[in-house]
């Protein structure tokens, strides 16, 4: 059976042979992420001596995703990536950085942003495959002047990052503790975030894409690629009561959302997609 690994996150580089590569921090230590393609297999390699357990992976197998007669061309197409493997993300403050640095902008703006704001003021690591950035840390996000997140296009992220890494730095160690849900209703608490900014980060740390905003536009965009016949509802509110009627329950729900988002990840981008996106 196939194993296909989700690179949505924008932290994904490539080999120059193409493979998908990542550096995360869990626990205060830096890794390596690599997918070998060949093996379909991701390896995790610690780039510190102080490393502990590695980070968590999450398998999920094609068999949980839902049976429902109304989607099953949609659901055909899912099944063909097999087991979807993806890295949860070890570090909350990478996933709240990262949502919020997705607000409002197309997916490949996204990106280059993502990029930029890392190689400037995060850690930079040297890997077997160049050198890679971590999340610059909530300190040296509250020491930075408007020009430098202008400098790297980040102005309108300024305020929301820097409210974050105060609220994160007061009460980080707290959230990551609490269970998706909750965790979605906490992040809510901080000016700058909505519920879109909130959910996304909460299903990017804790691998649990039942809490995804599945009427997203990441979610609708690749679900019509993916087959065009089939008529999808256009806005928010409808496609997402057609994604639970789908997926009555929350394996169900997650598996969907995780599949869809994982075909797109892998598809052939002809425009941005999967954008703009909310507070």
């Amino acid at each position: 059976m196939r194993t296909t690994i989700m690179t949505e996150h924008p932290g994904w580089h490539e080999t120059s042979g193409g493979e998908p590569v990542r550096v995360v921090e869990h626990q205060g230590a830096p890794w390596l992420a690599h997918w070998e393609a060949e093996r379909e297999h991701l390896l995790l390699r610690p780039l510190d001596t102080e490393a502990g357990e590695q980070p968590p992976v999450a398998y999920t197998s094609a068999v949980e995703l839902p049976t429902a007669v109304e989607g099953a061309l949609l659901l055909d197409e899912l099944v063909s990536l097999g087991t979807v493997a993806r890295l949860t993300n070890p570090s909350l403050w990478d996933a709240i950085t990262t949502a919020l640095l997705r607000q409002v902008i197309g997916a490949s703006q996204a990106r280059k942003k993502h990029r930029a704001f890392y190689a400037a003021y995060g850690r930079t690591c040297d890997t077997p495959a160049g050198p890679l950035p971590l999340a610059p840390a909530p300190e040296v996000v509250l020491e930075l002047s408007d020009a430098g997140f202008t400098a790297i296009g980040a102005k309108f992220n300024a305020k929301g990052l820097r409210a974050a890494a105060t609220a994160y730095l007061d009460r980080g160690d707290h959230w990551a503790t609490l269970d998706p849900e909750s965790l979605v209703k906490e992040l809510c608490e901080v000016r700058y975030i909505g519920p879109w900014t909130a959910a996304a980060a909460a299903a990017d740390f804790t691998g649990d894409h039942s809490i995804y905003p599945h009427g997203d536009l990441a979610v609708r965009t690749w679900a019509g690629r993916a087959v065009p016949s089939l008529d999808l509802p256009d806005d928010e509110k409808p496609f997402e009561a057609l994604w639970r009627r789908w997926a009555p329950t929350r394996s169900q729900l997650h598996a969907l959302t995780l599949f869809t988002l994982t075909w797109g990840s892998h598809a052939r981008i002809t425009r941005p997609g999967g954008t703009p996106h909310h507070p």
